[in-house]
């Protein structure tokens, strides 16, 4: 039976935090999709292609990993693509308790879909989209947090203002 894991989020953006489970994973699965999210309730520094194409240059060496954009539901997705797994990070232990929601509602809305948790690498546990694109904005470097295309898509944002 060939695996497909669904790894959701916004990537906005792609972190080494991201990369570090990302290449983890894809020893384990037959199949990784990087599902990008375009979440409505969320204000994304990159549009959902921008985003797509940073994840795609980010992952273009791993052969077993695919990148695609989504909207709606996370659930209706992975059955649309043929999903087994849905493959969650965990940062710290305040992530668990809404992980843990999360996945009690996937198992509720697609009981044949198991989630599967991974923590980063220590080195890039304290990594954060959220934090990158603000240390970003303040002019600060960000290339020992992001692969260097993201670092550059990043310092354009900040450059066109």
């Amino acid at each position: 039976m060939s695996i497909t894991a669904v790894y959701p989020g916004t990537f906005d953006p792609i972190t080494a935090g991201h990369f570090d489970l990302i290449e983890r994973a894809a020893r384990f699965y037959d199949r990784l999709i990087i599902a990008v999210a375009d979440n409505r309730n969320k204000q994304s520094l990159f549009s959902l292609d921008e985003r797509v194409a940073l994840a795609k240059a980010v992952t273009a060496d791993l052969p077993n990993v695919e990148v695609m954009g989504f909207r709606g539901l996370l659930v209706d997705f992975v059955q649309q693509i043929g999903g087994n797994v849905l493959l969650r990070g965990l940062r710290a232990v305040s992530d668990f308790e809404y992980e843990f929601q999360l996945a009690s509602m996937n198992r509720k809305l697609a009981p044949e879909v198991e989630t599967m948790f991974m923590t980063p690498a220590e080195q890039f546990a304290f990594i954060s989209s959220s934090l990158v694109r603000e240390i970003s904005a303040l002019g600060g470097d960000v290339s020992e947090f992001v692969h260097p295309q993201v670092a550059q898509a990043l310092a354009d944002k900040r450059n066109r203002g």
